[in-house]
């Protein structure tokens, strides 16, 4: 075993919030460690659309520009295909503050977004150790030792001890683990699996970002970077199950979930059919989850949890990007001096668990509301009807969703790079 490494603080997942949080602490003057477990570039189930409100945070972060040169088109207006219905409104713009130099949000594949994070995050001195996996936490007097492994390893290869006061818990929520932070692994007939394709040669207009609503499931749809289209997607676990079954008998073989899954989408959905039907699927169909919204602790016995692993919402409400990169700031905010002593890392816990919260809570509760709707019975046929008949109701729904909400804590001079 190799002799124990120590830092201020150790974060576990180097995604957008992990990224973020180990940035605007190294740029604090704090000794970061990041333990990323894949190798980057990699491509990841996500939506990839970030909001305007976001932008100035990148900007603080350091990789704004470099964002704005890579990311596609702005998202101008939002829509809804469902069955054979298409909808369209303007999508609501950042009306005032930094935001506003952008005004919309726009898309970026998280093959480039996490590598430009990770390497701002490095260049600002944060540690990182990739591709490596944390396998254990435990205390050790007033620190605590996390024991990682480099990925692919056996468990008698050698490991490395880190030692930190502090632990971030980016590791997302659909991965289940032996960390004390991680959620444990129940499979359920309702559980929402995430799928996620690029194409390219797609007809979708570049401005548009549509809600799809289908059977068993919803999706979203937006163009990114150097004109790939990215389409996302939920679909509970029994429907899926029901599809591959159909299918295979059908054609008298069994077919992988994601050739079922578009498929579905494509039969149900005449936007998404309209818009891939002379595209090209850009590498592999991706698959994650199952999807576990709501809200966790987000601190206990000086472990911090951000991105999906402190809360999710609904991917319905395209917002997971902002709120990992939002709570990885955020937690450094409320971090300050706390890795002196135990009870300034506690309050600043809690603190931060109010903060988060208090900047959260409402687009988990309404992207929960919404979800519930598309999914049950005659749902999406409501939905439908509703926008059908008030187009001003997908505005609405994507400004409550947290789009033109501003970042807190941005003129925090001692975060300045």
């Amino acid at each position: 075993m190799r002799r124990p490494s120590t830092h201020d603080a150790i974060v576990i997942g180097g995604g957008p919030a992990g990224a973020s949080a180990a940035l605007a602490l190294a740029r604090r003057g704090w000794a970061v460690a990041i333990v990323e477990k894949s190798a980057f570039p990699r491509r990841k189930v996500c939506g990839e659309y970030m909001s305007a409100s976001n932008l100035a945070l990148l900007d603080r972060l350091g990789i704004g520009d470099a964002w704005r040169a890579e990311a596609g088109p702005e998202i101008r207006r939002v829509g809804l295909f469902a069955g054979d219905t298409r909808i369209e409104a303007p999508m609501p713009g950042a009306r005032a503050g930094p935001a506003a130099r952008d005004g919309f949000g726009r898309a970026l594949g998280r093959d480039i977004l996490d590598t430009l994070l990770l390497d701002a995050a490095r260049s600002a001195g944060a540690e990182v150790f990739q591709p490596c996996r944390a396998v254990a936490i435990e205390r050790d007097g007033d620190r605590q030792a996390v024991r990682i492994q480099a990925k692919g390893g056996s468990s008698g290869n050698e490991a490395t001890i880190l030692r930190a006061p502090v632990i971030v818990a980016a590791h997302g929520s659909w991965e289940p683990g032996p960390l004390p932070s991680q959620l444990g692994k129940v499979n359920r007939s309702s559980d929402l699996l995430g799928f996620k394709a690029h194409f390219t040669g797609s007809s979708l207009p570049p401005d548009l970002m549509p809600l799809l609503t289908f059977p068993g499931g919803y999706g979203g749809m937006v163009l990114a970077d150097h004109g790939r289209m990215s389409i996302s997607c939920c679909i509970r676990r029994d429907v899926l199950t029901r599809l591959r079954g159909s299918l295979a008998r059908e054609g008298g073989g069994q077919v992988s979930a994601a050739e079922a899954v578009e498929h579905h989408i494509m039969a149900t959905c005449r936007g998404a059919r309209d818009a891939l039907e002379q595209a090209r699927r850009d590498g592999p169909w991706l698959a994650a989850g199952p999807i576990r919204p709501g809200i966790r602790a987000g601190y206990e016995a000086d472990i911090f949890r951000v991105g999906n692993a402190a809360g999710e919402s609904h991917p319905i409400i395209a917002e997971g990007i902002s709120m990992a990169l939002q709570s990885g700031w955020l937690l450094a905010l409320e971090l300050g001096e706390a890795a002196s002593g135990h009870g300034k890392r506690e309050a600043a816990g809690r603190r931060y668990e109010a903060a988060w919260r208090g900047l959260f809570s409402t687009r988990v509760h309404a992207a929960d509301a919404i979800a519930r709707l598309a999914l049950g019975p005659g749902g999406a046929a409501l939905i439908e009807a509703v926008v059908r008949n008030f187009p001003q109701t997908l505005t609405l729904g994507a400004r409550l969703s947290g789009k033109t909400k501003a970042v807190p804590g941005l003129a925090d001079a001692r975060l300045a790079r």
